[in-house]
């Protein structure tokens, strides 16, 4: 008998993020079978899943498909993470079944998908030719011209702040006068940071897991040469960013030290555990979520070294669904420019839509609980300064996990220093070749 460790062994070995790519690789060798015909219950309606992650703002959407569509009954599969979203869709996909018949993905998950193409219908239409930003259609698209995904939402970024925080350290709470003060590059907002924390028992940002995602954003080439060379552990400029993040987190104590998405990281929400955070539109309404009840969040229209980008979305339609014809309908329908004003509306999500951002309607959005801040405004003049889209290949999302756990490692459970915790990383990557 072989002592070589199982897929399953190496993967419970090498943490969740590493656990679904293999899974996801598995599908190479797993003949995947589709559902079955049939969908329509004995009263002809049709149920058709729908599986989304964080908030995509569908919730009333769906109320008024179904009131439209009598014979379609939703069924909504709110995962609480993205990471929980993508190791549920990595495992289903290769068991062949079990998937909802529409699955939102993030951005990053994108290039990894695209290389199971037979997994997802092709979405391309007459329809929605021309719907969306170019370079959000080009990121769903395969090589030999399928759509996997129709677009939802992008993630241009500004910085939400405390302003009852801000007064109480001595630092203006206008929020054009906190872009003013804002303005510049990292160092800058760090050394503004030490000027915070002097002055207040606050942390200035929630994590460096956070920080240092708005910063490798910038990056065009930070994991891989774009065919697909890993660069990770030799690229100086990762290097540099991951210390600087770990020298301003934990040295300088800039940080608050919690875990993205974790109960701790929500709760610092309410004791007002730290000043800033960076904030894409999709976040808006997790912090109002996660902050009800709290007074003084408003956001400013600045982001250090310019503009970034965090994340975004898509639908896809997997292949085992009952109901690819409905499904793909409503994809058509919750993606249309009119339905993401109306998530925009509900949950800040940022449309990639180009009708929906040359809309009135968008651009003299304000949202009551950012102290009635015009968000449509500031976050379409936040993607007008995003001048870097990061190359993502097959390894991105596992790079980028090993990453969070390194940050982690130091930040948050503090079981080790940068130096060693950045060997960790330099393993988990090797690993992944």
């Amino acid at each position: 008998m072989s002592t070589k460790p199982t897929l399953a062994a190496r993967a419970r070995r090498r943490g969740p993020a590493v656990a679904a790519s293999v899974a996801a690789a598995a599908l190479l060798l797993t003949a995947c079978g589709g559902g079955d015909d049939g969908a329509a219950g004995e009263d002809g309606q049709v149920t058709l899943s729908v599986s989304t992650f964080n908030e995509f703002g569908y919730e009333d959407l769906f109320e008024e498909y179904m009131d439209a569509n009598p014979d379609v009954k939703i069924v909504h599969d709110k995962k609480a993470t993205s990471n929980i979203a993508r190791d549920n869709l990595s495992t289903k996909l290769a068991a062949g079944s079990g998937l909802s018949d529409i699955e939102g993905i993030e951005v990053d998950w994108l290039p990894e998908l695209k290389q199971y193409p037979d997994q997802f219908a092709d979405l391309a239409s007459p329809e929605v030719e021309d719907r969306w930003l170019e370079w959000k259609t080009e990121g769903a698209t395969t090589e030999d011209g399928k759509l996997i995904g129709y677009g939802t939402d992008i993630g241009p970024e500004a910085i939400c702040y405390r302003s009852d925080l801000f007064a109480a350290a001595g630092l203006p709470t206008d929020r054009e006068e906190v872009a003013a003060l804002l303005e510049g590059d990292w160092d800058h907002y760090f050394e503004v940071g030490e000027k915070f924390t002097a002055a207040s028992d606050v942390a200035w940002y929630d994590s460096a897991m956070a920080t240092y995602q708005a910063m490798i954003n910038q990056v065009e080439n930070a994991y891989e040469e774009n065919d697909g060379t890993v660069i990770a552990t030799e690229n100086q400029e990762v290097k540099d960013i991951y210390n600087q993040v770990l020298e301003n987190s934990v040295d300088k104590g800039l940080s608050a030290h919690l875990e993205l998405w974790s109960d701790d990281y929500k709760a610092g929400f309410q004791s007002g555990a730290f000043a800033t955070t960076f904030c894409p539109g999709w976040m808006l309404g997790s912090i109002e979520g996660n902050a009800a009840g709290v007074e003084g969040w408003d956001i400013a229209n600045v982001f250090p070294g310019g503009g970034g980008n965090w994340g975004g979305s898509y639908l896809t339609v997997p292949t085992q669904g009952k109901n690819q014809e409905e499904a793909i309908k409503l994809a058509q329908w919750l993606t249309a420019p009119e339905q993401q004003i109306k998530a925009f509306e509900a949950k800040g999500t940022f449309p990639s839509q180009t009708e929906a951002l040359e809309s009135e309607t968008l651009l003299s959005s304000t949202n009551e609980f950012f102290n009635d801040a015009p968000v449509g405004e500031i976050l379409a003049e936040r993607a007008e300064a995003v001048t870097v889209t990061p190359f993502k290949g097959e390894k991105y999302f596992p790079i980028n996990d090993a990453m969070q756990q390194a940050l982690n490692r130091v930040d948050v459970v503090k079981t080790d220093d940068a130096a060693s915790s950045w060997e960790k990383f330099v393993t988990g990557v090797n690993a992944l070749q």
